[in-house]
């Protein structure tokens, strides 16, 4: 069967989908308030921040209950802890459903200043994509707060990669709580906004044959297949990007193009601190592939029952019970610094010529949605408030 989400992973932020009840600026006011006081007071205010060290969000874990896996949660710190810190640093995240309630995000130094995350005090500074693996898709709250810390370091890595006006050179200095930036020559003001890179991804489908069309890139583990994407061009529309890409990469002439959903990727390359992942249905009109070997390893049709097949093959909770169990493990300072890249094989004990990515990616849900002939609009594999569209451009 396939997973069904309410949201993509790192879509349907809390925070930004609750209604401001204080403007950035006035939340920014109270926090220099607080920064200034560096007491205990602020706790009733709740004004919580969350750290981050090298792109990787503060994160405490709950011991496991039964059979259930371990449990991770952000780790909100009070404004005392970061009187040292300029308030320039702080991104502001958006506010609770209370007046005063208010949350930001800050990059702090790997320094004897702030001890945070040792694994001594049962927090850690986690990978955000290995939370990402970590994460119950199925729990509401959690994806919630994945979605926040994504949001988050998309605002901090914008920040780090922004620190010059693009116009004129000059130093750019945060406004509007750190959601925006500006030059700071008087004779530019240039505004700067946060970036994002949209890509589109598209499983590419042979109809009359009943068959996709799979990519694999140097980059993959052994054996995973996933959709074609690629960057869209200036002056492209998204219709053209997807048959442009597609005809570059594996010269397949695409027709038809249906969207499917969207999904933020802050988990991307550090010079690009947010992708936007707009995913399309493709119908094939050509079927012989030649792969450019520059961007794909390979390429290759498969039949709905072999993509079937590596669906109910994979055990998808097994890699997210076994990366909530590593990231118990380094809040609480066991293990730190080993690579888990090899926990998260999705692989159950039962072979696969291949496998897809997990429920966490855009992918897997454009993948499963055809694989289990769902690709009506309201059965798309994630919730869709908006129908979806088909294009003939």
């Amino acid at each position: 069967m396939a997973i069904h989400l309410q949201a993509h992973a790192f879509a349907g932020n809390p925070l930004r989908s609750t209604k401001l009840v204080q403007s950035p600026n006035s939340a920014l006011e109270k926090l220099k308030s607080l920064l200034l006081r560096g007491s205990e007071e602020d706790s009733t205010l709740e004004v919580k921040i969350l750290a981050f060290r090298k792109g990787r969000p503060l994160a405490q874990s709950l011991d496991p209950v039964g059979d259930s896996p371990p449990v991770w949660h952000l780790s909100w710190i009070s404004p005392s802890q970061f009187k040292e810190v300029s308030v320039d640093s702080f991104v502001y995240l958006g506010s609770g459903e209370g007046e005063d309630e208010a949350y930001w995000a800050v990059e702090v130094a790997d320094t004897a200043t702030y001890r945070l995350g040792s694994g001594s005090d049962g927090f850690s500074f986690v990978e955000l994509r290995t939370l990402m693996v970590a994460t119950d898709w199925a729990d509401t709250g959690a994806m919630g707060e994945l979605s926040i810390a994504g949001h988050a370091r998309a605002l901090l890595d914008w920040h780090r990669t922004s620190r010059f006006c693009g116009h004129c050179g000059s130093i750019t200095v945060p406004i509007d709580a750190g959601r925006r930036k500006q030059c700071s020559d008087e004779s530019c003001k240039k505004k700067i906004y946060p970036r994002v890179d949209p890509v589109v991804i598209m499983l590419v489908i042979d109809k009359e044959n009943d068959r996709a069309l799979l990519s694999r890139q140097s980059r993959f583990v052994p054996r995973m297949w996933s959709c074609l994407a690629g960057f869209i061009e200036p002056g492209e529309s998204l219709e053209e990007a997807v048959r442009r890409e597609t005809w570059e990469e594996t010269g397949i002439e695409v027709g038809q193009v249906v969207y499917h959903s969207s999904q933020p990727w802050p988990v991307g390359p550090s010079s690009m601190p947010c992708q936007l992942m707009v995913g399309f249905f493709a119908y094939a009109k050509s079927f012989e592939i030649r792969v450019d070997k520059a961007e794909l390893e390979d390429a290759q049709w498969h039949d709905r029952e072999d993509v079937k097949r590596a669906l109910i093959v994979a055990d998808y909770k097994k890699a997210q019970r076994t990366a909530a169990i590593r990231v118990n493990e380094m809040c609480k300072g066991v293990e730190k610094g080993q690579s888990l890249s090899a926990d998260f094989k999705v692989e159950s004990d039962k072979f696969s010529p291949m496998f897809i990515p997990g429920p966490f990616a855009i992918a897997h849900h454009l993948i499963s949605s055809w694989a289990h002939d769902e690709c009506a609009p309201r059965e798309l594999g994630v919730d869709q408030r908006q129908p979806s569209s088909v294009s003939n451009l």
